[in-house]
């Protein structure tokens, strides 16, 4: 062990309040050939939607400095699962909605307020103050003919619009969106869908067969089937997956 005087600037940061050195280590070094072990099986942070068709993590980025819009012509099930997740990443939740009962469990479990979850009747949001420190995710649940909301997607804070089927209005919405998700539809629903946003015949084909909890999330550049797997917690609170509610 090394001495004071084996150590002439020790007694000097000791006198004058700096401390003990700490333990003394080699550096940690990776060879380019090692790199590759180092890697994490997601691409991005935010909530984690499911796993893809290779059993790995599969995230949505919700909280982001630029708008960010999401359909998912679904189910209720689905939705819910995304909005506990992204509140346990730090989001505040809004629930825009005609069925305030089928959230209110949510609303419990997760807490209101500026922390937590809130829910507002359809057309009356109000401005959430999304910021880089606080982001919010609104969740529009208001049925096959969503009105313009008054709350649009901004910086810190996305705008996910939940369609129970294909409607009138599905079309444009999906067109604006940045990322559309898309579970089980009748065949005529599945061919309209891929018209709209361009998918090839095999995946608008599969459409009707997706089991629940299956869901094709499509941007403009990549699409990737993810199967959504409740934990017990959400389980226990939301039942097994269903696409139907």
């Amino acid at each position: 062990m090394a001495t004071t005087s084996q150590l002439p600037d020790l007694g000097e940061r000791l006198r004058t309040g700096f401390g003990l050195l700490g333990p003394r280590h080699q550096r940690h070094s990776l060879s380019p050939e090692q790199l590759d072990s180092l890697a994490l099986p997601i691409g991005d942070d935010g909530v984690v939607v499911g796993v893809d068709a290779e059993g790995q993590p599969a995230v949505m980025g919700v909280n982001r400095p630029t708008p960010y819009d999401i359909v998912l012509i679904g189910g209720l099930w689905t939705a819910q699962v995304l909005a506990l997740r992204a509140a346990a990443t730090g989001a505040r939740v809004a629930v825009e909605t005609g069925r305030a009962q089928a959230w209110a469990q949510l609303v419990q479990a997760v807490g209101g307020g500026q922390s937590g979850m809130t829910v507002h009747d359809v057309g009356r949001v109000p401005p959430q103050g999304a910021s880089a420190g606080g982001p919010v995710l609104v969740i529009r649940d208001c049925g096959m003919r969503p009105p313009r909301g008054r709350v649009a997607s901004a910086p810190w804070q996305s705008v996910l619009t939940l369609l129970p089927y294909l409607s009138p209005v599905a079309p444009r919405l999906m067109r604006q969106a940045r990322l559309v998700g898309v579970q089980r539809v009748s065949p005529d629903e599945a061919t309209e869908i891929g018209r709209v946003i361009g998918l090839p015949r095999g995946e608008y084909e599969s459409l009707p067969t997706l089991a629940d909890g299956v869901t094709l999330w499509c941007t403009d550049r990549d699409r990737q089937y993810v199967m959504t797997q409740a934990t017990d917690a959400e389980t226990g609170l939301l039942g097994t997956a269903r696409r139907m509610d």
